[in-house]
């Protein structure tokens, strides 16, 4: 009996690592890193039929209302994240920034600060409380899709990827991000490297294990082992003669933002800003620079 290589479904073609075409990035580095920080608002009392990322339990919620886990998200936009902006300001690093449309709506001065510092915009749905999900019908999910892209554009012109919120997506959702006119998503963890779906859309690697949240929060990592989990990467990526590689870093501000947290991230990223033969971009530039590589392949 035979089987099917490589994936159960029709959103990419299998692509084993050999069989993919080299490439570098600018200035002929081999590895690239972006960071993404997070400005994100979590409803009280979310909209009924909205979904949100079950893993939030127990401790990590209090029901509805959830006092619980707005306050935490409304310490990162009130106090964290400016704690990391004057961080990245000192070490000169640029930042890919995802944001939902009811964060952009209720922080003006954020988002302004942000944008004041060139960073670039990245879609991330309409709230942290309302993924999508295969509940959804294809028109739903659309409407999502769009209504996120047209709000952000809006407030914060310039999103050409798009991150789901807690990575919720449906089989479709390649497609109708293509159609809805993104370029990138970071939804998909799979690899290394970049890669063309079958729609056309590029993946470009997320954060994944370097997601504060998905590693110090649910995993329950300790912070201080955060800056060797970075380095640990980087030293492995570096060595490699293989280029292409990218290595996100997700931060969110109520998570790496807080007093007790901060060196660690100070930490990671002072290392990340002195290694030679990285190529730190937003996630924007990356995807640009990687889609024209991969098609002039």
């Amino acid at each position: 009996m035979s089987f099917p290589r490589g994936p159960d479904h029709a959103i990419h073609p299998y692509a084993p690592q050999p069989l993919r075409p080299d490439f570098r990035w600018p200035g002929g580095k081999s590895v690239a890193a972006y960071l993404l920080l997070h400005v994100e608002h979590t409803e009280i009392a979310p909209s009924e039929g909205t979904h949100r990322d079950p893993r939030f339990r127990g401790a990590f919620f209090t029901g509805t209302p959830d006092w619980h886990t707005y306050s935490y998200r409304d310490y990162g936009n009130r106090i964290g994240a400016w704690r990391i902006l004057d961080l990245l300001d000192a070490l000169k690093l640029p930042a890919s920034v995802a944001v939902n449309t009811l964060a952009a709506r209720r922080h003006p001065e954020l988002v302004a600060a942000c944008a004041a510092r060139g960073f670039e915009p990245v879609a991330h749905g309409i709230s942290a409380s309302r993924m999508v999900t295969s509940r959804m019908s294809e028109v739903e999910e659309r409407a999502h899709v769009e209504a996120a892209r047209d709000e952000l554009g809006k407030i914060w012109p310039g999103a050409t990827g798009w991150l789901g919120q807690d990575h919720g997506a449906t089989a479709r959702t390649t497609r109708l991000l293509a159609e809805s006119g993104f370029a990138y998503s970071l939804d998909w963890a799979n690899d290394d490297e970049p890669y063309l779906h079958a729609s056309g859309l590029l993946a470009l690697p997320p954060p994944a294990e370097w997601d504060d949240v998905q590693t110090l929060w649910l995993r329950r990592v300790p912070v201080t082992r955060w800056p060797g989990l970075v380095r640990d990467a980087l030293d492995v990526l570096l060595a490699e003669k293989r280029g292409g590689r990218v290595l996100g870093i997700g931060i969110h501000p109520w998570m790496l933002g807080a007093p007790h947290r901060l060196r660690y991230l100070r930490e990671s990223l002072l290392d990340l800003a002195l290694r030679e033969g990285l190529h730190v971009a937003t996630a924007g530039e990356l995807a640009a620079h990687a889609r024209a590589a991969l098609h002039s392949a």
